[in-house]
């Protein structure tokens, strides 16, 4: 769905709805979207849900987006569904018991062996988070297929009763998507290899980003501004990271951001001194498909790696929490021999990666 759709839309739902919608209108201009996607039609917003009701459309569509996503990394990495040790689930907008990887086993031919490592919670970190979790399991098991999948469908918790700013912010920035990775310690394969991972959370700070949870299902809230937040305590956590894995600042050649939204972008690079502009694969994401919470990053992994990543780089996410979460990658010495061709796009909806 176009932002222009999603204004017209906006328009007319809410303008009787929420006192003050015309000041509020210019949130849709300035979020630096042009296109989304959304799980379900447009049209199918316009009539007020139950809980019930979006969670049968969450359990309908997400099973479909893990397979595909899971389904391009694993043919990037050469596997199949059967060679995979551990799946890691990353999701935080629907719930679903049994969760989406053992709804997803039949058709991704996982073993029954499988272990099974479903993730709630962690919002916006969760592709970093995701990721750096498997990193760890990948270094516990030398020669384990790690399979990270993360899953958002931000766009059901739309809702026009009880509406709040945040929930007009929330329609502004939000879409859905899915990502996929294979991380495994040892053999050669792979465009990057993890260093390290860290994570910071901030005291008193659970207003920050979270979900309420009301009648109807789940709702965004955003007690504090995130930017402002962002620019004045992102760098001295970041620093304290890099400092326990022995780097600074300046051995980090590219910093690869969720782009929470467009003022968040510009808070990340004026509070890591980048130069205005540095962020732009973040940039291209979030205009080509909003903010898809978790899967988002590793959208702009995908860019950054097309590109040819850098010897270091860093993954950056802020989420719930409220967490900073983070992956530092050495690129592979051979990865630009590896680098996908042109037009090549099975890790638009996931990232394939081997060591990672």
């Amino acid at each position: 769905m176009t932002q222009t759709d999603v204004v017209r839309v906006a328009q007319a739902l809410f303008r009787d709805r929420f006192p003050g919608m015309d000041r509020m209108l210019p949130v849709f201009d300035t979020a630096g979207i042009r296109t989304r996607q959304s799980a379900m039609p447009l049209d199918w917003y316009l009539t007020p849900r139950s809980w019930p009701e979006r969670t049968q459309a969450y359990l309908d569509i997400a099973v479909g987006m893990f397979a595909r996503a899971a389904e391009a990394a694993l043919d990037q990495a050469g596997l199949k569904g059967s060679d995979v040790d551990v799946v890691i689930t990353v999701s935080s907008t629907g719930i679903a018991t049994p969760s989406l990887e053992a709804r997803a086993m039949a058709r991704m031919g996982f073993r029954s062996d499988a272990a099974r490592v479903p993730v709630f919670g962690l919002g916006c970190a969760g592709g970093a988070t995701g990721l750096a979790l498997a990193g760890r399991l990948a270094q516990a098991s030398p020669g384990a297929v790690i399979l990270v999948v993360v899953v958002e469908l931000c766009t059901l918790s739309f809702r026009m009763e009880d509406l709040t700013k945040a929930d007009i912010v929330a329609t502004a920035l939000f879409g859905d998507g899915s990502a996929a990775c294979v991380v495994r310690c040892g053999g050669e394969a792979g465009f990057a290899s993890i260093e390290a991972a860290g994570e910071h959370t901030w005291p008193g700070s659970l207003d920050v980003m979270g979900w309420r949870v009301g009648p109807t299902g789940l709702g965004v809230i955003f007690d504090r501004a995130i930017p402002p937040f962002a620019r004045e305590n992102l760098r001295p956590a970041m620093v304290g990271m890099l400092e326990r894995q022995g780097l600074e600042l300046e051995d980090v050649d590219r910093f690869i951001c969720h782009p929470g939204g467009m003022k968040v972008i510009d808070a990340l690079e004026g509070s890591l001194s980048l130069d205005q502009g540095s962020l732009d694969h973040e940039r291209e994401v979030l205009a080509d498909h909003g903010n898809m919470s978790a899967p988002t990053v590793l959208y702009v992994l995908d860019r950054a790696r097309r590109q040819g990543l850098p010897n270091r780089s860093v993954v950056t996410a802020l989420g719930p929490g409220f967490t900073l979460s983070t992956v530092t990658l050495r690129a592979a010495a051979d990865a630009a021999l590896r680098r996908p061709r042109p037009g090549d796009r099975a890790a638009a909806r996931g990232t394939g990666s081997g060591r990672v």
